[in-house]
């Protein structure tokens, strides 16, 4: 590894700490703004809309799976007023390590082999 790119993920690490910090910091002002009549007040209307919100959530994930498994059985898109269900086709997958293996002694069926860009992602460890 680099020692440019170690310091490049050392750099980043410390803006993403630095956010934490400031999300931390922010809380503890608006904490501090509130009074105990406010704080009591926001817990009353937390309390008043959890019910509400877990029994809309419930609907909604009763209503998404029957959405899906209607669309898997009918095998196809259906395009609403606001929302699409999107049907795809079962993704093909094969045993590339065996392949690769069969493609030692027969190597004409690398010209369907395709590979796609390298690609990164960054992780916390």
């Amino acid at each position: 590894m680099s020692e440019e790119l170690t310091n490049k993920l050392d750099k980043l690490a410390n803006f993403l700490a630095q956010r934490d910090v400031f999300s931390l910091q922010k809380k503890e002002l608006v904490d501090k703004v509130l009074t105990p009549e406010i704080r009591t007040r926001l817990d009353e209307i937390e309390a008043e809309f959890a019910g509400k919100m877990e029994a809309v959530e419930a609907n909604i994930a009763a209503l998404e799976e029957e959405i899906r498994q209607e669309a898997l059985r009918q095998g196809t898109s259906v395009k609403g007023n606001f929302l699409r269900v999107v049907w795809h086709k079962g993704r093909i997958s094969w045993d590339t390590k065996s392949l690769d293996e069969y493609a030692r002694s027969h190597p004409e069926v690398t010209a369907f082999r395709k590979q796609g860009e390298p690609y990164v992602s960054i992780v916390k460890i």
